[in-house]
């Protein structure tokens, strides 16, 4: 099999879908590889890098998808990528097409199969080729937050960790999977006040009893959330439903109860975000006011650290990416219940039930799709 990795085009993307590590363990497999010039940069891997993993460097993005029959990316094929996809090309990247229906729309024309890194699964019930990502994103969170509360960026001019004499930022986090949690870490060991809300009495236990009164936790109802956003300096978004639009949490309304320059970090936005006022947003202009509040919305956050994210991804991704190339798609789902959940289109049908469910397109089960 011919693999191709183009280099990603999204505004402030840097990171690439295949490192010259996976391009070697492909050549190794007996396979072929194609890698867009400069692809790598932005991770700080060189053309040199690839060529000598026996990877071919060829000029255009054009070149890439006439020749590939699997597409590696990192991040949704733009419009001008989604025009290049043919039938029965295979293509595996992120997808987050629930709140996309353009993308979506592209996608089954094109005839394509599209694997999504976002619902892959594990016999944990884990997505683990979105928590690599995840990890970033969450450690990042507070991070970024914390430049959006300063009075520059129009914040409310609050340290995180305070100062002796002066009380820490309240920040709360909705959310306590891989993103909550990270963010959680992050943020306690800047100093902060930190509650995560969630719904699961097992995860808030096991987040009690691992991380022992470093951040607190609170069940995640309508009156205890809309306290503690009220309570904030800042909000973090951390809500996931595999494939799904993420579920609006904080109306607009309730923006009038929270703090003047308060901040939300929404890490959901992938999914369409889980406050009822969030935008995407590029690193490029990556914070917005809304009411006095500030937004930070950045789609792809972790592609603000590159190379520590494009390696943590291709650890995670390489092992599927081979069985793919090696076996074929469908073999490779046959045998493999949990790839096979990673299937979202195939040849012009929509092979994932949320993503159906938002888009009201109708599904057909992705063991169908393998017959056809």
């Amino acid at each position: 099999m011919k693999l191709g990795c183009p280099k990603e085009i999204k505004p402030q993307e840097f990171r690439v879908g295949m490192t010259p590590n996976a391009a070697r363990e492909a050549v190794a497999n007996g396979h072929s590889v194609v890698i867009q010039t400069g692809a790598g940069i932005g991770a700080g891997f060189e053309d040199q890098d690839y060529i000598q993993a026996g990877a071919e460097i060829v000029g255009e993005a054009s070149d890439v998808f006439s020749q590939a029959d699997m597409i590696v990316k990192v991040k949704e094929p733009q419009q001008v990528e989604r025009k290049m996809l043919r039938e029965g090309q295979l293509l595996f990247t992120y997808l987050h097409l629930a709140p996309d229906p353009e993308q979506t729309k592209d996608l089954l024309a094109s005839g394509c199969t599209a694997i999504a890194y976002e619902t892959v699964t594990d016999q944990n019930g884990g997505l683990p080729l979105l928590a690599p990502m995840s990890e970033v994103a969450g450690r990042l969170a507070p991070q970024v937050g914390a430049w959006t509360l300063q009075k520059a960026n129009g914040g409310r001019g609050v340290l995180l960790g305070g100062v002796p004499g002066v009380g820490p930022a309240k920040i709360a986090i909705i959310g306590g999977g891989v993103v909550g949690t990270q963010a959680a870490r992050i943020a306690a060991g800047m100093g902060a006040d930190v509650t995560v809300l969630d719904r699961s009495l097992p995860r808030m236990r096991y987040l009690d009893d691992t991380y022992r009164g470093v951040f607190k936790t609170s069940y995640a109802s309508a009156g205890n959330t809309a306290e503690l956003v009220a309570e904030a300096d800042m909000v973090i978004g951390a809500v996931l439903i595999p494939g799904a639009e993420a579920p609006k949490l904080v109306s607009r309304a309730q923006l009038s109860t929270m703090k003047t320059g308060a901040a939300i970090v929404d890490v959901a936005i992938d999914q369409g975000g889980c406050f009822e006022t969030s935008r995407a947003t590029t690193h490029d202009d990556p914070i917005y006011d809304v009411d006095g509040i500030m937004h930070y919305c950045v789609a792809n956050m972790p592609g603000a650290v590159a190379r520590t994210s494009t390696i943590a991804l291709g650890n995670a991704t390489m092992p599927f990416m081979l069985a793919l190339a090696n076996k074929g798609w469908r073999k490779a789902c046959e045998e493999d219940a949990h790839l096979l959940n990673g299937l979202n289109v195939h040849s012009g049908q929509l092979t994932y039930f949320e993503v159906g469910k938002a888009l009201g397109i109708d599904v057909i089960s992705p063991q169908l799709a393998l017959k056809t």
